[in-house]
């Protein structure tokens, strides 16, 4: 089993050391705690549409000209549609 830091890599032994580390910060605390584990969902969700984004200009889906297309169509839309 590998470590770092003497932290276990293992998920099944490290989510029970996490889960204890939480349980013992003070309430105060949580709400910074929360904050960072929903900007690291926000970053693996920008990670995921960077991976899509990146697949579909490989596969030639999205081009410098369906980008200004797209654009022109949305600009020619009235306001709240």
């Amino acid at each position: 089993m590998s470590t770092i830091v003497g932290i276990p890599v293992d998920p099944k032994q490290l989510r029970p050391l996490l889960h204890a580390e939480i349980d013992r910060l003070p309430d105060d605390r949580l709400a910074a705690v929360h904050g960072l584990l929903e900007e690291m969902k926000v970053q693996r969700l920008v990670d995921q549409l960077d991976e899509a984004t990146d697949h579909v200009w490989r596969e030639g889906q999205i081009t410098e000209d369906t980008i200004a297309e797209t654009v022109r169509a949305y600009r020619q839309k009235p306001p709240h549609q």
